[in-house]
């Protein structure tokens, strides 16, 4: 029997909490995962990849998304998300976007949306379908696509949220210092450092990125400050910063993306770290230097990374 899904108010204990949205899912569930923000926010598409970016209306609120693996051999993904379209028209809400891979932009529609990552939720990047939807303040996104032995299903909702309490104020004293742009050398993995000075590189594994995009997630990096100590420290020292994907693709576009990540690591060295931006460059390689198989997840997950490397000669 189909599960019923129910996206609950994420404050269930307000004095008027948002409607729930009841969808009745079109398979037996296998598994299923969730994330919760309040407040949230979230980059809606409302239409296909158009060359550059993923055209989208910011909404904030109550954000709830899931992500289903459904028992469904032998449906396809516009039978997947057809019953859910009818049910969300149902519920009051208006369609503002939907495609199927193609229409979409395949790929960079992809990569360039916001995804729950492997094996949460599978994408096949040929074959998914999409769409958005909105009422009043309320906003809906149901996206489908398939493997061989199992259908995915990723929805996310962003309801109204209340406005939080004010904080209470605690005043701050802030030292003074001589050198704002001074390094704290304590901090930083000392693993990085010794990796640069021995073998030349290291790879930054603590950098977090959102599924498919260029921007990094609010972090404290200490294989970044651990960068910036060494340079502080090999003051003739210069550094390059390597983006890699996995395979899942194409090479330009994935090489694209392992620039524009590389770079967003290399701005956070200058803006957090103030490092001199004449000492670092990023390059972007795709998929061309694996460090792992793409024929698992966790291989694909280690190949999704950024490398720091010496460049400075003695």
């Amino acid at each position: 029997m189909p599960k019923a899904f129910f996206l609950f108010p994420l404050l269930a204990t307000l004095a008027q909490p948002a409607a729930a949205l009841t969808l009745e899912l079109p398979a037996k569930v296998l598994g299923e995962v969730d994330r919760s923000e309040v407040p949230g926010s979230y980059a809606l598409p409302t239409a296909a990849f158009d060359g550059t970016a993923v055209p989208s209306r910011q909404v904030e609120g109550a954000l709830d998304q899931r992500a289903f693996r459904l028992d469904a051999p032998g449906m396809t993904t516009l039978a997947l998300i057809d019953p859910l379209r009818d049910q969300v028209l149902a519920a009051g809400y208006e369609i503002l976007f939907e495609c199927d891979a193609r229409a979409c932009g395949g790929f960079d529609f992809r990569f360039h949306t916001e995804v729950m990552p492997e094996p949460d939720m599978h994408v096949d990047l040929g074959d998914f379908r999409f769409l958005s939807a909105q009422s009043g303040d309320e906003a809906v996104s149901i996206l489908v696509s398939r493997s061989a032995g199992a259908a995915y299903l990723q929805i996310t909702r962003v309801s109204k949220a209340p406005v939080p309490a004010t904080p209470v104020e605690t005043p701050v004293t802030l030292p003074n210092t001589a050198n704002p742009a001074t390094v704290d050398t304590a901090r930083p993995a000392s693993g990085i450092a010794t990796a640069l000075d021995e073998v030349g590189s290291a790879v930054l594994d603590d950098l977090v990125f959102a599924s498919g995009a260029a921007n990094l997630s609010a972090g404290d990096y200490p294989s970044l400050a651990a960068v910036a100590a060494w340079l502080q420290a090999n003051p003739d020292g210069t550094i390059a910063l390597v983006g890699h994907t996995d395979a899942s693709g194409s090479l330009a576009a994935n090489t694209a993306l392992s620039e524009r990540r590389a770079e967003a690591a290399a701005e956070m060295l200058v803006s957090r770290f103030a490092v001199d931006p004449a000492r670092v460059e990023a390059k972007g390689v795709g998929f061309l230097a694996p460090r792992a198989t793409n024929q698992t997840e966790e291989g694909r997950q280690k190949n999704r990374r950024v490398e720091v490397i010496v460049t400075s000669t003695r």
